[in-house]
């Protein structure tokens, strides 16, 4: 099932109607070729983008060898987010799939603040919205929340927000390693959990345009020309 649905999630139709994670990022780096994926992870929707020059970084060592030998990113840096630097301006975009709720927050705005800086044209951040909780996951400390996100804070640094992932309240607030080990379905709040599972994805149609009800938000800001506010 997991396959199947990955491969009807990957279809362009179905992207851009159900304005999925790999349909905005698609979407938001058109025309970018430069990328920093800062916790990139094993297996970062980049590589389904058309990126001419990406670099990955991430802490756990075991993800990165994964994602190196998938050959997602042009160059990789095994690091503590908190402890890299970079250039002013050095990438197009700087791009945080799942990475900020893995922080303690004064890290987290840290890192936001370094990403504006590092960034020539835009941020990208998606995240949940609000707190999920969620342990240590397949020995990676890394993988445990650690904070949670409100739209409002993303909105008030100018951020604009895109809900992802269906809607909150068809989710549960608890990811255990167990849950995860279900794949797809593993925050599914209900059940029969396929049944559920078909309603939160057709709520994504809804989700998308109400941020605030959805289960993940898609943020992005534009940078101006001096890397700080909006155009």
């Amino acid at each position: 099932m997991k396959g199947f649905i990955g491969s009807l999630y990957h279809t362009r139709v179905l992207g851009r109607l159900f304005h999925t994670l790999v349909y905005c990022l698609q979407r938001e780096l058109k025309g970018c070729q430069s990328v920093l994926d800062l916790g990139c992870g094993r297996e970062s929707p980049l590589k389904y983008c058309r990126v001419a020059y990406s670099v990955g970084v991430d802490a756990f060592e075991p993800v990165l060898r994964e994602s190196r030998k998938r050959g997602i990113h042009s160059e990789y840096i095994l690091a503590d987010i908190a402890g890299v630097k970079f250039k002013p301006r050095s990438f197009d975009a700087v791009i945080m799939i799942d990475l900020l709720e893995h922080l303690e927050k004064a890290e987290g705005e840290k890192i936001l603040r370094d990403a504006e800086e590092w960034a020539r044209g835009k941020v990208i951040v998606n995240m949940p919205v609000g707190w999920i909780r969620q342990g240590m996951v397949q020995d990676n400390r890394f993988q445990a929340h650690r904070s949670g996100w409100q739209l409002e804070e993303m909105t008030q640094r100018g951020y604009r927000a895109y809900g992802m992932a269906g809607l909150h309240s068809l989710r549960t607030d608890e990811i255990s390693e167990d849950l995860l080990g279900e794949g797809v379905l593993a925050s599914v709040k209900y059940r029969p959990r396929c049944f559920w599972f078909v309603v939160l994805a057709l709520s994504q149609l809804l989700a998308y345009y109400i941020p605030g009800k959805a289960f993940e938000a898609f943020y992005v800001k534009i940078l101006a020309p001096h890397g700080g506010g909006r155009h």
